[in-house]
């Protein structure tokens, strides 16, 4: 009986992982998110599905770069779909050579959403310490771009680590479930929600993430960059600077 019940576990486990994400209803601003994962991406018929918006990754740590990121910047704006680009964040790696490296390669301009900082792991350092990096990194490319960034985490991590801090930063929380919303502690509010990573869409090939936008369309323009020239370079401190400057 034992063994007949962790199989039983097992199954219904394995089967809610591989379960297909279902569009959320109540809400009227969908998106997506991708990387290189999705590999090649036919925008113009994402669109053509209510998609509304769509964060891809452009930057890791130091030095990777995403190898799709070009190509999807260039061909969302075709397509009219609202874009934002985001950097997933290495806890151990300096704050500032992060911040060029994302800054080097997101060519953000009007009316793209703020930069994102994706924080998921600490890589083996305490939770202040993953702070007081995430505050370097924030700093930085909020002075270049002239717009406070995004914040992604899962909510777990963001109860962890994260709550009661970055309380004026927008949250995007993941948060996967079928019916129950993201949970944050401390009161803070979620901007946007990722809340499956199985969705199935015309235009991608393979499972890609849905999430959605708490406000409405007009709204979404609070989280975007307005200027009148795109801000590609140059960043705010140089590679050179680096060696002379503490992280």
């Amino acid at each position: 009986m034992l063994r007949y019940l962790i199989f039983l576990g097992f199954a219904t486990l394995l089967f809610a992982c591989n379960e297909q994400t279902i569009r959320k209803q109540g809400f009227e601003v969908h998106g997506i998110d991708a990387s290189h994962y999705q590999k090649e991406i036919n925008w113009e018929k994402v669109v053509t599905e209510d998609i509304h918006f769509a964060f891809i990754k452009a930057t890791e740590g130091e030095s990777f770069k995403d190898s799709f990121y070009c190509k999807n910047w260039m061909e969302m704006k075709a397509a009219g779909i609202k874009r934002g680009a985001y950097h997933f964040f290495r806890p151990t790696i300096s704050p500032k050579a992060q911040a060029i490296n994302f800054i080097e390669t997101a060519e953000l301009g009007n009316g793209d959403f703020a930069p994102v900082l994706d924080v998921e792991v600490l890589d083996g350092v305490a939770s202040d310490e993953l702070r007081n990096n995430m505050e370097a990194w924030l700093q930085i490319v909020e002075d270049h771009y002239k717009v406070k960034p995004i914040l992604y985490t899962s909510q777990k991590f963001f109860n962890q680590h994260l709550a009661g801090h970055f309380q004026d930063y927008p949250i995007w929380i993941a948060r996967y479930s079928s019916w129950r919303k993201p949970n944050l502690c401390a009161d803070q509010e979620w901007v946007f929600w990722q809340y499956g990573n199985r969705g199935k869409l015309s235009g991608v090939n393979g499972p890609v993430d849905f999430n959605v936008f708490s406000g409405n369309k007009n709204e979404l323009n609070a989280h975007c960059l307005f200027r009148p020239e795109p801000l590609f370079n140059p960043p705010p401190i140089s590679s050179t600077d680096l060696a002379t400057t503490s992280p």
